[in-house]
C-alpha cells in the first residue's frame, strides 16, 4: 500500500511540474507599459516590485497612452495598470472592439475621480460649477489647464470647447505634462491667481493644493457622479490564459486611492518609484497579502511567503 501511495505522490509531483513547465518561458519576463501620470507610475511600481519578489523579470516602458495601447495590440507590451474609465474609453475603444486588448475586471482601483478642479479661493469666489467657468473667463485668462496631448481628459475638454458646451468657446486648453500642469497651478495658487485645471484622485495634489475643490454640474462630461472613475489593469489579448499566474495577481490587485496616494507622495518627493513602492509594501503587509492569494513564485512556490521574506 505504501508503495502505491509513494508512486501516486511521485506521479502527482511529476504532473504538477510538467503543468508548470508547460507555461511559456516568455511568461517569466513581464513587459509593463506605463504613462507618466504619477498614480499610474505608483501602481505600476507596486506591481513591478511584487512581481520581482516572485522571481519575474520586469521591464517597464513609459510612453503616451496611445503608444502603450498600440504596443499592447501589437503584443510588444503585456500589461498596463492605468486604464481610467470613462475618460480613456474613446482612446481604448478601437483596440477593445478588435479584441486586441482585454480589461481585467473588477477594477484595480474603484474609488477614483477625474474632473475640473479649482483652488479654494476660486471656489469661494463663486466658481463652483461648470456653468460658472465662462462667467469668470477674464479672471481665468480664458485658459483651462490640462495634461498631455491625446489624453482622455484633454479630449473631453477639447470637445467641450469645440462644441461650446458650458459656453467654453474661446477658451484655450493648455496641454502639458502632469508635472508641468501642477507646477503652473501651484504657481498660480502662490500668487492667488484664478485657475481651472483637470484634477483627479488618487493624487497628492488633493493635499498639496490647500482646499482644492472639484466642480459640480458637469452633466456627466467626465462620467456619471461628477467624474467618478475606476482604474483597471489591461493586458494584451489572451495574456491571462497564456500566463495564468501573473493573470491571477492582476485579477487580485485591489488598490484604494489612499494606497496609491501614499506611494505617489514619496515619488513626488523624488524617491525612485520602485523604492517608494517597496517601502510602502514593507509597511503594509496586510494590504498586499490578499493580492497574492493563489499566486505562486515563478518556479511554483508559495507567492505570499516569498514576498513576505523579501519585504521584511
Amino acid at each position: 500500500m505504501n508503495m502505491i501511495k509513494n508512486s501516486l505522490c511521485a506521479a502527482l509531483m511529476v504532473a504538477s511540474s510538467t503543468l508548470w513547465a508547460a507555461e511559456p518561458a516568455a511568461c517569466k519576463s513581464v513587459r509593463l507599459g506605463a504613462v507618466n501620470w504619477t498614480d499610474v507610475v505608483a501602481s505600476t511600481a507596486i506591481t513591478q516590485v511584487l512581481l520581482e519578489t516572485l522571481g519575474y523579470q520586469v521591464k517597464q516602458t513609459s510612453a503616451s497612452q496611445q503608444i502603450v495601447l498600440g504596443s499592447m495590440a501589437d503584443k510588444k507590451l503585456d500589461v498596463f495598470l492605468g486604464y481610467w474609465q470613462p475618460t480613456m474609453q474613446a482612446v481604448a475603444g478601437p483596440y477593445l472592439e478588435k479584441k486586441q486588448i482585454e480589461v481585467i475586471e473588477p477594477p484595480a482601483l474603484p474609488d477614483a475621480q477625474s474632473t475640473f478642479a479649482v483652488p479654494v479661493y476660486v471656489y469661494d469666489g463663486g466658481l463652483k460649477t461648470f456653468d460658472d467657468i465662462a462667467k469668470f473667463k477674464d479672471k481665468l485668462s480664458n485658459k483651462i489647464y490640462g495634461i498631455e496631448p491625446g489624453s482622455g481628459a484633454n479630449r473631453i475638454t477639447g470637445t467641450m470647447i469645440k462644441d461650446n458646451q458650458f459656453n467654453l468657446s474661446g477658451f484655450q486648453l493648455v496641454e502639458s505634462s502632469e508635472a508641468a500642469m501642477l507646477s503652473a497651478v501651484k504657481r498660480a495658487v502662490s500668487r492667488k491667481e484664478w485657475v481651472v485645471f483637470i484634477g483627479w484622485k488618487p493624487h497628492p495634489m488633493n493635499l498639496q493644493i490647500e482646499g482644492m475643490k472639484y466642480l459640480t454640474g458637469s452633466q456627466d462630461a467626465f462620467g456619471p457622479n461628477e467624474g467618478a472613475a475606476t482604474v483597471s489593469a489591461m493586458t494584451t489579448a489572451g495574456y491571462s490564459e497564456q500566463c495564468p499566474n501573473v493573470g491571477k495577481l492582476l485579477h487580485n490587485l485591489k488598490f484604494t486611492s489612499d494606497h496609491v496616494s501614499e506611494v505617489m507622495a514619496s515619488i513626488l518627493e523624488r524617491t525612485k518609484p520602485e523604492e517608494a513602492a517597496e517601502a510602502w509594501l514593507k509597511n503594509n503587509p496586510t494590504a498586499y497579502a490578499p493580492w497574492l492569494a493563489g499566486v505562486t513564485t515563478v518556479d511554483g512556490k508559495d507567492g505570499l511567503a516569498a514576498a513576505q521574506a523579501k519585504l521584511k
